[in-house]
Parts: C-alpha cells; sequence; structure tokens
C-alpha cells in the first residue's frame, strides 16, 4: 500500500494500482507514558474504537536524560511498540520533535540540552548537529518499520511529523522558520525516514516549510492562564476557516495560518481527544464536549479526524528530575507529576469512556462512507453564524457535491443554553430536494444524509444517521430523544421503501454508542453491550468483551452457539428494528455470579494522611478473580498522591488533580502485578491529600462548600472488578 495525498484528501494506492480516496481517524498514544506489558491491548483497542493511525511523540528526555546515555528499554521502547503497532494491525505517523510539547519537562528536550552554547530551535549548525544525532538514534529503533514509497511491504510508520507548533510556540516565526523545517525533514530523509507523509503542525501562525499541515481544535484551553469561564470554543462553528487560535495561547497569541491552504487536504492531528487539566484550571471535557467538535470539523471540509489525546497515560520516573510540565522550569503551567489521564477516549488506566462512544459513531461512518464523504467539499451557507457565543441561530452546513450528501446541524456548545428551533426546513445546496421538518433542540448535533444510496436503496431523506454496513444491511441511529424515527422509510424511492425493511437497521443513539462491529470466521456481527462494557478484536482475531456490572449483550446475526460463559436468552430478543420487522438481535446473559472482592478501606495516619492495603486486591486478580480491579477515592482536597514504601526510600506511585465531588480518582490494579514493581510494599501504601484553599485563585467547575479555609478529607475508598470473555 502507498500514501499520497492532493488538495482534498489522503490517497492509498493498492498493489493492484487502484487509489482511493481514504479518510482515516488518528488517535495519539504516548508509549513510553502507558505500561509496554499493555501496549497490545490498548491498540486494539485504539483500533476497535475506529482508530487506523497512531500518533506518537517520541519525546527526547524520556529515552536521553543524561546527555549520551540512552534507554530504549521497557515502556520506552520504541522498536517493541512500533512491532506491536504492525502485529495489531494500526499504522503510525512519528512525531519525532526534536520539540514535542506534549506537556513534558521543557516541551520533551533534555535539561543538558538548555545548557549548550547554542540557542535552541534555531538555525544554529550545532544545533543542527546535535538533533542529528538525536534523530540517528530515533531511526536505529525505527529501521524497518519505515513504510517506504514503492515498497509494498506492510510497514506501520506511514508518515512522520517534524517538529511541533514551530514559529508559534517558541522557535523562529517569519520565512528562516520555514527554512529550519526542510532542513529538519531533509535530516530526517537522509537518514532514513523516506516516507510519503511528513506533516507539520499549521495552526497559530506556525511554519510548516512546505510539509503538509495538519490542524488542531479544543473545547476549551487548560492551558489558558485566567481563572475563570473562557469565551466559548470556535471550534463548535462552521467555518472554511482551519486555524484553531486558542491552542498555545499560553506562549502567544496565535495567528493566521502561514500556508497556501487550497493546496492542502483539510488534516487535523490534534482535535482534542480530552483536556489535561492544570493546577489553576480543572476543565472537565465531557463526551459531547468532545463529538460536537469533531463533528463541526467534518462538516467544515476535514478530511482526517486525528486526535490528542486518544489513550492517556502515566509520565515514567526521570532519573534527574520530574518530567512533567511545570512553572518551575520557565512553563506557563504547573501539570501533575505522574498523572497524563488527559480525560480521554481511553483513560489512563485503559477505561473505556463515553467519549470513546461518541467519537466511535464518526469513526465507523467515515471507514465505510468516508471515500465518498471526502471528494464532497463543505458548502456553508451565509447565513450561518460564526460568533461561537451566538445561541440563538441555527448552525448547519452540508458536505455535498450540490445534489446529493449531508447536512450537518450543530446546536451544541460547551456550557451555553442554545435556542431551540422547531420546524427547520433545510432544502440541498443546489435548491433541488427540500429535507423534511426537523426540531433542532438545545445540545442537539447531529447529520444526516440526502440523496444517497445505500446499497440497493436510495434515500432522498432520513432522519437517521449512517453508522456502518453490516453485510448487504446498512445501518443506521436515530438522533438524540427520537426512538423511532419517523415513518423512516418514506423517504426512500419507491422501490426502496419495498426494500427498505430488508436493508436497513435503525438503532436508538443510546444502542449505537453501544454497538460494537466485530469480524470472524463466520463473517461481521454487531454487538450491543451495556454501558460499562465495550468489545475489542485482538491480534488473533478473537473478540474480547470486558466491562463491569451486568454480564450480558446482543448480537446480530446470532452466534452458532452460545459463547463459553453465556446462554442465549430466547425470551428478551431485542427488535432494534423500525417498521415492525422480526426482532433481529438475540440476547446473551452470563450467569456466573461474580467473584466477591475482599474488602477495602483507608485508615487515617494523620492529617490528610491515609494508610492503604490492597495486596488482597491484587492477590484477586492475580487469582482470576477479576481481569482487573479498580480503586476507588472519594476525596475533597487540592490534589492526591499515592506513595509506597520501597527499598532506597518511599516512592511516588501516582497522583491526581481534584476536579469536583462527582469525579473521583479511580486506578487499576493490574498494572502494579508487573516485575517493575516487585520490591513495592502494597500492604502500607499512603495517600496524602493535600488541602483545597477557599481564596486560591482556581478555575473549578465543581467547587465544594468551604466550612473552614481549607479541606483534605477522604470520604470514602471502594473497589469495583473487571470482568472479561472471549466471543
Amino acid at each position: 500500500m502507498n500514501y499520497s495525498y492532493d488538495s482534498k484528501s489522503l490517497i492509498r494506492t493498492g498493489a493492484d494500482g487502484r487509489s482511493s480516496r481514504w479518510f482515516p481517524v488518528m488517535g495519539e498514544i504516548h508509549y513510553s507514558r502507558y505500561p509496554d506489558g499493555e501496549w497490545r491491548r490498548e491498540l486494539c483497542k485504539m483500533k476497535a474504537g475506529g482508530v487506523d493511525i497512531v500518533s506518537a511523540y517520541v519525546i527526547w528526555i524520556h529515552h536521553e536524560e543524561i546527555e549520551g546515555e540512552y534507554d530504549w528499554t521497557g515502556d520506552r521502547d520504541l522498536r517493541g511498540f512500533l512491532q506491536t503497532a504492525g502485529q495489531c494491525g494500526v499504522k503510525v505517523l512519528l512525531r519525532i520533535g526534536p520539540w514535542c510539547h506534549g506537556e513534558g519537562r521543557n516541551g520533551g528536550f533534555p535539561d543538558w540540552l538548555l545548557k549548550k552554547g547554542f540557542e535552541p530551535r534555531t538555525n544554529d549548525e550545532a544545533y543542527f548537529s546535535v538533533v542529528e544525532t538525536w534523530y540517528k538514534k530515533i531511526y536505529e529503533q525505527a529501521r524497518g518499520f519505515v513504510c517506504v514509497p514503492g515498497d509494498a511491504a506492510s510497514a506501520p510508520i506511514i508518515g512522520v511529523q517534524i517538529e511541533n507548533e514551530f514559529g508559534h510556540c517558541g522557535g523562529l516565526s517569519d520565512e528562516t522558520g520555514d527554512e529550519h523545517m526542510k532542513r529538519l525533514q531533509s535530516m530526517a530523509k537522509k537518514i532514513g525516514f523516506d516516507v510519503a507523509i511528513y506533516t507539520a503542525t499549521g495552526w497559530g501562525g506556525a511554519r510548516t516549510g512546505g510539509l503538509l499541515p495538519v490542524m488542531g481544535g479544543y473545547c476549551d484551553a487548560p492551558w489558558d492562564q485566567r481563572t475563570t469561564e473562557i469565551e466559548p470554543s470556535g471550534n463548535y462553528v462552521f467555518t472554511h476557516e482551519r486555524n484553531d487560535h486558542n491552542i498555545g495561547s499560553d506562549h502567544g497569541l496565535g495567528y493566521g495560518i502561514t500556508f497556501d491552504a487550497s493546496r492542502f487536504p483539510y488534516l487535523t492531528a490534534e482535535l482534542g481527544g480530552g483536556l489535561q487539566v492544570t493546577a489553576h484550571r480543572r476543565t472537565i471535557a465531557q463526551a459531547k464536549d468532545i463529538a460536537a467538535v469533531a463533528m463541526v470539523k467534518m462538516g467544515s471540509g476535514c478530511n482526517l479526524l486525528g486526535y490528542y489525546m486518544y489513550t492517556g497515560g502515566t509520565n515514567p520516573d526521570g532519573k534527574l528530575t520530574t518530567l512533567q510540565e511545570s512553572r518551575d522550569t520557565g512553563y506557563p503551567n504547573d501539570l501533575p507529576i505522574k498523572s497524563y489521564d488527559f480525560r480521554a477516549p481511553i483513560r489512563e488506566f485503559g477505561e473505556v469512556s463515553d467519549t470513546y462512544r461518541e467519537l466511535k459513531l464518526l469513526s465507523y461512518f467515515v471507514h465505510d462512507f468516508g471515500e465518498e464523504l471526502c471528494a464532497f467539499p463543505a458548502v456553508i451557507p451565509e447565513e450561518n453564524p460564526l460568533a461561537p457565543a451566538d445561541t440563538e441561530h441555527l448552525r448547519y452546513s452540508f458536505r455535498s457535491d450540490g445534489k446529493r450528501g449531508y447536512v450537518f446541524v450543530n446546536n451544541y456548545v460547551r456550557h451555553l443554553k442554545m435556542a431551540e428551533h422547531s420546524d427547520v426546513r433545510l432544502s440541498s445546496p443546489d435548491g433541488e430536494t427540500r429535507l423534511a421538518s426537523l426540531t433542532v433542540k438545545n445540545g442537539d448535533f447531529f447529520f444526516l444524509p440526502f440523496n444517497m444510496a445505500f446499497g440497493s436503496a436510495r434515500v432522498q431523506f432520513a432522519e437517521a444517521t449512517p453508522l456502518c454496513n453490516l453485510g448487504k444491511k446498512t445501518v443506521f441511529y436515530a438522533r438524540d430523544g427520537v426512538d423511532n424515527p419517523r415513518d423512516f422509510f418514506s423517504y426512500c424511492d419507491e422501490q426502496s421503501k419495498t426494500a427498505g425493511a430488508e436493508d436497513f437497521i435503525v438503532l436508538s443513539r443510546k444502542d449505537a454508542l453501544n454497538a460494537w462491529r466485530v469480524s470472524g470466521a463466520d463473517g461481521e456481527r454487531l454487538i450491543i453491550t451495556g454501558d460499562a462494557a465495550s468489545v475489542y478484536t485482538d491480534e488473533s482475531g478473537a473478540a474480547i468483551l470486558s466491562g463491569r456490572g451486568s454480564r450480558e449483550f446482543y448480537a446480530f446475526p446470532a452466534f452458532s452457539s452460545a459463547p463459553a460463559g453465556f446462554r442465549e436468552d430466547g425470551t428478551t430478543n431485542k427488535n432494534l428494528n423500525v417498521n415492525g420487522a422480526p426482532a433481529l438481535f438475540a440476547h446473551y446473559v452470563c450467569d456466573d455470579a461474580p467473584s466477591a472482592l475482599p474488602a477495602v478501606s483507608a485508615r487515617e495516619a494523620g492529617a490528610g494522611t491515609y494508610s492503604l492495603n490492597v495486596v488482597p486486591l491484587l492477590q484477586a486478580v492475580r487469582e482470576g478473580k477479576a481481569a482487573d480491579i479498580f480503586v476507588r477515592f472519594s476525596y475533597t482536597g487540592d490534589r492526591a498522591e499515592l506513595y509506597a514504601p520501597r527499598s532506597g526510600g518511599k516512592k511516588l506511585l501516582l497522583d491526581h488533580f481534584y476536579l469536583g465531588e462527582d469525579y473521583p480518582w479511580e486506578i487499576g490494579l493490574k498494572r502494579f502485578l508487573s516485575a517493575d514493581f516487585a520490591d513495592v510494599d502494597f500492604s502500607a501504601l499512603e495517600l496524602l491529600i493535600m488541602p483545597l484553599k477557599r481564596d486560591v485563585p482556581m478555575y473549578l467547575e465543581e467547587r465544594p462548600e468551604f466550612a473552614t479555609d481549607e479541606i483534605a478529607e477522604l470520604k470514602g475508598v471502594s473497589a469495583e472488578s473487571e470482568w472479561r470473555y472471549e466471543l
């Protein structure tokens, strides 16, 4: 497979010479912030969420904290990560810096680099020389995993990002910045990174040096130095402007783009998959905050949805310092020492979040319908409001050739109440097709097809959104709050009305969020789980069902025999179709009683300090009584830190910034069974809660009630098991 691009989209060319437009989904994971023993599972879960390309920083300070001493072992094993990505069937965009930011110390630069006799990120030959040595070290690890143009091999690395926000967050902001980017690209290519796709971040006036620009968009800005509610994000507005002026605003005001947008497709690399909290700004990114931005970008012409982060993580230990961004290092923000959870679709300990489910709706769609969508330009009517704070006027756009396509509607803006719109009557861009009357409520965001063919049926207009193809059927889902789309098939042509019941499956939106498409020896199947469960396919092709709470699911088509551990409950098959079609989904339940977990509690050992023993819980995981066990701390305070006694002194295991009473701190225990923690005494963990002070300036969305000037209180500790089955 070869990769290229034109002004509209990315393009894939197969071994047979056939080229097709490609609308991929990209998600960021930092291998050095995630346990190497869990890479395989998390990459498979990313793929199950619809991620085609994994993007990953190579964070310099994580590998060469001491000059000349390189560490490519354990969680820092780049070569092992690339091999695992290839085995899991995902492609890689490697972000080789040298400056990454990524909320790392010095933006990822080792301390020793800053003590050299030159200015980093300039065109000083001494700086280029040091970077060249670093690039060569990266390539030594990546050798054999680079997909070279013209090579039919399926090596995972299909692209490389050079630098990050260069000329916007530091670096050179004039034409010499373009020279810098070209020099780094030439250096990387000469070393061996001879890829077809070289990218550069393009927002905020960054210099791209002619590389393929990738853009971004976040729902809020936890890096903003204000400690109040800030203005609503412009990323909820349909617009042809690709720039997000607020990314990196802690480093400087964002300016316009420096490249000719007409020459390049509209691609993103940093749609906020979540938001990392800072000490002064505790922004809570909710699932719909994230999903609405992504849908608006798609409706504005974007042909690559790239999320930062997609999988959260934990900062590794440093040899000389902690490795997180902090004000002590001259950066604008204080961040947790360990946690890089980011409230990402996949959380710090592998939990599949509501954000993951929301974004999956878009990912499934572009996988099956994205090639055609890529060719549809964005048509944004002139009356479409451009002011982010406008709550009165309807926001809508089209991806269309004029006659057919999709209408996108957004009536969602984080923290704003939007006006309701009744009897909305839109027409196709050519004016020939009048779309049916719609009611658009506060918080709605959706897209609907018009004059589009799905299988043998042609849909003039539908009040349901395509999710995916399943064999010869197309799966749709209704809008929020609409259990049965109004006479769905009446919007098909006459021939399609007859075929409709056979061709379509229509789910509620809730069921679509919990729907998982899996492939096996007996073909494709759609599985619908409960709210606390998910399905992914591991590298061997086995479908893995995991979750918490109730152990049941629905499947279409039915299994020839119930999966091990489950039985088919024929009395409660679920009719998820409309128009009185027969029940399609077989219902499977597990009668296994969950293993009782050992009690967990914390004993107060001093002001804000508690002693905790989790050895019995770890033993339960070791004995297979649970796939994992999550311990939840409900507390009020500024932050919490978990320490363990270890030979040579106390070790900080994990930390957490308080967000509010409804957002307890949850940690997974399974990872502590690895050999890395063999010398840790888990019978005497120390939980430290630091006081939250009434008068300290801080943006906190959910403020507690203060009876005194400060609070540091543990309200409770509980544990919950995660189960896992192979289907």
